[in-house]
């Protein structure tokens, strides 16, 4: 497969870049896959090359008080050159291989 060709990642409401990068771990451009768990949160921090921190909000069921509470966490996500995103963004990171010790995600699209 050549880096020029465009794939699809299999997420709905997800397109293509119009930009083209040479990034392995692209999952438009390269080989990297997009399997497992999708989800949604605030981009929050993007100063190391090609990876950011992602926070999600997330509701949790306290089962002593019968009522939800709200949660959040941080996950460190593969940003590809590809895409314009920048801090304060909302976006889409799909669940990868492991591509770090902590990068398991990569960022997929913006909202």
């Amino acid at each position: 497969m050549k880096f020029s060709e465009v794939k699809e990642v299999g997420i709905p409401g997800v397109v293509p870049p119009q930009n083209k990068c040479e990034d392995i771990n692209c999952p438009f451009h390269g080989t990297l896959r997009v399997r497992g768990m999708v989800d949604e949160g605030i981009l929050v921090k993007y100063r190391a090359k090609n990876m950011g921190v992602v926070e999600r909000e997330y509701l949790f069921y306290n089962s002593k008080y019968k009522r939800y509470e709200k949660r959040r966490s941080k996950i460190h996500a593969h940003i590809p050159p590809c895409l314009d995103v920048k801090e304060g963004d909302k976006v889409i990171i799909g669940e990868t291989r492991q591509l770090a010790k902590s990068v398991s995600f990569v960022v997929v699209g913006k909202r």
